[in-house]
């Protein structure tokens, strides 16, 4: 009896272990498909959904790869994607409000909002707002023509998608085997008899329960990801980017023109003493060295034999 459970737990083992692989984290690789159902396209931005744990230690089905690519590539895609958009707008506060009933309209909800204040480039201040929210996947491509329709500029558009359908595959196959094998541990530890058997088969069925929990959260994360589409949204107020305009006179541009030609003085004086110091002062002391000391030293000799020869001339009282 003993010898019986103690196979029946090996081949358990076995199928548990043929049945998952480990599963590193993926990198985010991002493609683009049309939406399921037909509709536009959709992005997710994985980042904004908590990621369920992956099953450690376990390795790929080896009976099982070849037709978890047939899966993969006849089933419909599995697409996580998202979309940021930059947005100039005469209020910001109140376009982030607008933003956020659009969200829970289109069956969706906020994730973040963030409203601060900056400044201008004349020190003025002005608001600024950023938001982050989720609608449904086929809806996204709609909400996003609503965005922007308030907004008096875009100033960025940026959509991207990772299809994670192969890893839902991988993930889906992982779970039979794993549920197979639970089944198998159950009816082993029914039939023990001895504390030692039990307790055996027991951890062994701890161990596949936690894994199969993992897989569970993994293929939970990866369907909610791809059912609700991330939106991350910054507003800009309109002041911000606006030039300063006064009966068609531009301050900023008379400046601009100023503190370059400044600049351009600066770097000709600059300019001028390097040349002057590397290249013309070195010629002025060697003329001076072979010319002006020459000269010099004779005014100087004539001027001293001169008062010598008044004071030679001079008659003593």
């Amino acid at each position: 009896m003993k010898r019986t459970l103690f196979v029946m737990m090996i081949a358990a083992v076995l199928l548990a272990a043929c049945g998952t692989r480990a599963l590193a984290p993926a990198e985010p690789s991002y493609v683009e498909r049309p939406a399921m159902g037909g509709g536009d396209s959709v992005y997710v931005e994985e980042a904004y959904a908590p990621e369920a744990p992956l099953p450690q230690g376990t390795m790929m089905p080896s009976t099982d790869k070849a037709g978890g690519n047939v899966d993969a590539a006849a089933r419909e895609r599995l697409v996580i994607r998202n979309a940021d958009l930059s947005i100039v707008v005469k209020d910001p506060e109140a376009s982030m409000t607008s933003i956020s009933k659009l969200a829970e309209e289109m069956g969706g909800f906020v994730v973040s909002s963030n409203l601060y204040q900056t400044y201008t480039n004349s020190g003025l201040p002005v608001p600024e707002a950023s938001i982050v929210i989720r609608v449904p996947a086929e809806k996204l491509n709609d909400a996003l023509e609503k965005i922007k329709v308030d907004a008096v500029e875009v100033q960025s558009e940026n959509q991207s998608g990772q299809d994670v359908t192969s890893e839902y595959v991988d993930l889906e196959s992982q779970l039979k085997n794993l549920e197979a094998a639970e089944k198998q541990l159950t009816e082993i530890m029914s039939k023990a008899e001895k504390t030692e058997d039990v307790l055996n088969v027991f951890n062994q069925l701890t161990s596949i329960r936690g894994q199969i929990e993992s897989i569970k959260g993994q293929m939970k994360y990866f369907e909610e990801s791809a059912a609700l589409s991330a939106v991350t949204v910054r507003l800009v107020a309109e002041e911000t980017v606006q030039p300063i305009e006064v009966l068609g006179w531009k301050p900023q541009g008379t400046l601009r023109d100023a503190v370059q030609n400044l600049i351009y003085f600066w770097q000709d004086f600059v300019d001028f003493l390097i040349w002057f110091a590397i290249n013309f002062l070195p010629k002025l002391l060697t003329i001076g060295v072979v010319f002006v000391l020459p000269i010099w030293l004779i005014v100087r000799a004539i001027r001293n034999a001169s008062r010598k020869r008044k004071a030679a001339q001079t008659p003593k009282e």
